[in-house]
């Protein structure tokens, strides 16, 4: 089991570009060990859902607006 080394109350706004871009350029190693392949390979395909997920939403926020 991992430790945690870092952790904060800050939640990302699915609605800032600024936001969903950091995300979505935040490389693999933040989340996972590179010492460790089968992890590095799990964490990059969770990360690569979420990060389609996130821009996903972004458009979808960002389309409701642009609607309104």
């Amino acid at each position: 089991m991992g430790e945690t080394l870092y952790s904060s109350s800050f939640q990302p706004d699915p609605r800032s570009a600024r936001d969903v871009l950091a995300f979505v350029l935040t490389p693999v190693g933040a989340f996972a060990s590179a010492e460790d392949p089968d992890e590095l390979e799990a964490v990059t395909e969770l990360l690569d859902s979420a990060k389609a997920e996130a821009i996903k939403r972004w458009f979808s926020l960002r389309n409701e607006v642009a609607a309104s």
